[in-house]
């Protein structure tokens, strides 16, 4: 299995397949609580099958990367892991995807350094308000007091289309007792370090074309103004509204969220 090695007991892994035809490459950076694995259902191979490159990954006390107990997982080592992994693998023409949290380590990483033919921002632009930081603060604290499945099955209604929520009912409401996290958990960790995030980014420092896209059925991060305000920032964006998904938008949409990452690749 591919891992980056960053210092002893410290990786990444990742999977990168180099671009044929088409030249690009997308690189794939998750939200908190996500996994390559995601990318890779459908998206992945429909856009190798079109010719592009694909670079997915894990970062640090995600799955199959590894890190220490006493290292921290903080927004900033993240962004700084995936300016190092990209600089590893120097992917021709990357073309940088994030979901959520991950569209701003995205733009972070290019502010680093990072090149891009482009980004693709899912669900990203928020402001750093008040009640985001609440939010942040009471889903690490959910997870603290019963694990992912808890503060699943109270937030997907907010978040995720009806037919994803369907979907994805017998794997959550199990009816099992909730249990308490284990402080040392990565998803863990990586959510009590988020709460220090600064969302305060320039987005209008982003010169390269831009694709925003937004899920209506996301009650919880999605504030239609401030997307607004945001976006119109941003000197090279065009959006995409998602009317039937939600946050989770690759997930739960992929063959249309697919469709919209080739025509963005194509023009740009």
């Amino acid at each position: 299995m591919p891992h980056l090695e960053i210092a002893d007991g410290e990786s990444l892994y990742y999977e990168y397949v180099a671009p044929g035809s088409a030249g690009k490459t997308f690189v794939f950076v998750n939200a908190l609580t996500g996994s390559y694995q995601m990318w890779e259902a459908v998206i992945g191979p429909k856009l190798r099958e079109a010719g592009y490159g694909t670079l997915v990954y894990n970062f640090r006390g995600q799955a199959e990367s590894r890190t220490k107990p006493t290292t921290p997982p903080t927004p900033t080592q993240i962004v700084d892991d995936l300016v190092r992994l990209c600089r590893a693998i120097d992917p021709p023409k990357p073309v940088l995807v994030g979901l959520s949290i991950g569209g701003l380590f995205a733009a972070q990483a290019f502010a680093k350094g990072v090149p891009a033919a482009g980004l693709v921002l899912i669900n990203t632009l928020r402001k750093p308000t008040e009640r985001l930081a609440w939010i942040n603060q009471a889903m690490a604290h959910g997870v603290a007091a019963g694990g992912f499945r808890l503060i699943m099955e109270l937030s997907l209604p907010m978040l995720v289309n009806p037919d994803k929520l369907a979907e994805m009912k017998a794997t959550v409401q199990t009816g099992e007792p909730y249990a308490p996290i284990d402080p040392a958990d990565g998803g863990y960790r990586l959510m009590v370090e988020s709460t220090a995030t600064d969302w305060d980014f320039p987005w209008q420092s982003l010169t390269p074309p831009v694709l925003l896209t937004v899920g209506a059925h996301d009650r919880v991060f999605y504030v239609a103004d401030d997307v607004d305000e945001l976006a119109a920032r941003i000197p090279n964006h065009t959006r995409i509204d998602f009317p039937d998904a939600g946050h989770l938008i690759p997930a739960e949409r992929p063959e249309t969220f697919t469709a919209a990452l080739l025509d963005f690749a194509g023009r740009i």
